[in-house]
């Protein structure tokens, strides 16, 4: 069994905003798995977003398994706190 994984990579940019975008791999069964995994990151980001320092270009690159809201909640979590992008 394949576990949910994902990358995040991050630059800095001249906005007051994030500017985020979601890349998923080719490991996807059908377009229903892909979407499914596309709404849960992008949920679980906006539960994060009021956390993060703003001014920055994130990537996140995502893929396939057995993956709750909740879990991914901890891997943007963690990730993000990694790049250095959680506010203290």
């Amino acid at each position: 069994h394949k576990y949910s994984n994902s990358f995040n990579t991050s630059k800095t940019n001249d906005l007051n905003i994030n500017r985020i975008g979601f890349l998923l791999s080719r490991g996807y069964k059908n377009a229903v798995e892909r979407n499914k995994s596309k709404r849960l990151s992008r949920e679980s980001y906006r539960q994060l977003k009021a956390h993060l320092n703003t001014g920055y270009d994130i990537l996140f690159l995502v893929y396939p398994g057995n993956s709750s809201f909740l879990s991914r909640c901890e891997q943007l979590k963690s990730l993000c706190k990694k790049a250095g992008l959680l506010k203290e």
